[in-house]
């Protein structure tokens, strides 16, 4: 069976030299209150501050301007429930072509908002992932744009690699990482950029319970299609793909899963004492943290914070 393409270091390290003029390198941000909460040594890697208020811009840039230039006057279409899309609308902004984003009924409102103002042309489709795929094919054949997929593409993940990059840069003496998954680009990008500078890293995902088709997949060694995810945080419903499973399992991603109220209850411990405004789905790294507080207990710890874009009228308290 072949292999499914992923990204190499080198790959990795071309990404960031070509989204070097768009992206923003984040900070990393420390807490003495977190630190007591976890007994641990934080280090939050805030993608919340990335150009589209998350992590996604990295990916969808390089991507973007990966293309040569025949492929990019076709434009670009992909399917979102929200960062990626608007991700997708501002990267092809940057180089000036179309962009068509495939959107679920049910999206959060200010994400939705966030593609449009980017200047994205919008699909609506019923909330379901082969819905979602039906109509981002559809879009292609009438368009003729390409398709870049919100996490199984090498070049996203390439993208979401730099995060590691500059992490290990920003703070490199670490004893453990730990990211969100949800279709996985991040964590697979993250694990082959961070294992090819600490190939003894201990690497971490943080997966919604209602939403663990990640670590039910790693349990048995073969991606598990049958969960039908139930969480609030919606930017990890997506199940795992095929090759972002094969870098998880490559590289001894650990999945830790976390309850919704879990989440909640950190995402609000990230507002009062970070002072920042983060996605539910962000939350759960710090969630996993606390829950599993004597594994990580006297180690310094980055946490990846994945995006901010909230919507106020609509906290999950």
């Amino acid at each position: 069976m072949n292999q499914p393409a992923l990204p190499t270091l080198e790959t990795i390290r071309d990404a960031a030299a070509r989204i070097a003029p768009y992206a923003v390198v984040t900070p990393v941000l420390r807490s003495d209150a977190l630190d007591a909460l976890a007994g641990a040594q934080l280090h939050f890697k805030c993608e919340n501050l990335q150009r589209g208020g998350a992590f996604k811009f990295r990916g969808a840039c390089n991507a973007v301007w990966s293309l040569d230039d025949a492929d990019a006057r076709r434009g670009v279409v992909t399917h979102s429930s929200g960062n990626h899309g608007s991700a997708l609308a501002l990267a092809a902004a940057t180089r000036g072509i179309a962009a068509h984003v495939v959107v679920p009924e049910g999206a959060v409102q200010a994400k939705l908002e966030l593609i449009a103002r980017a200047g994205a042309v919008l699909h609506r489709c019923a909330p379901t992932q082969a819905a979602r795929e039906a109509m981002a094919e559809q879009v292609q054949r009438d368009t003729g744009a390409v398709l870049v997929h919100p996490y199984a593409d090498a070049r996203v993940m390439a993208g979401q690699g730099t995060i590691a990059l500059e992490l290990l840069t920003q703070v490199p003496a670490l004893d453990a990482l730990i990211t969100p998954v949800g279709g996985g680009g991040l964590a697979a990008g993250v694990a082959i950029a961070a294992h090819a500078l600490r190939p003894g890293l201990p690497l971490f995902a943080a997966e919604p319970a209602g939403a663990d088709d990640a670590a039910r997949s790693l349990a048995v060694d073969d991606r598990v299609e049958g969960v039908v995810p139930d969480t609030l945080c919606d930017g990890l419903r997506a199940l795992i793909g095929r090759p972002n499973l094969h870098a998880l399992r490559e590289h001894a991603v650990s999945v830790i899963t976390v309850s919704d109220a879990e989440t909640i209850a950190a995402m609000r411990l990230i507002w009062r004492e970070l002072k920042l405004v983060v996605e539910v789905s962000s939350a759960t790294v710090l969630a996993a943290v606390l829950k599993a507080r004597d594994r990580f207990a006297g180690q310094r710890i980055a946490l990846v914070i994945t995006g901010g874009n909230v919507d106020l009228d609509a906290l999950p308290w």
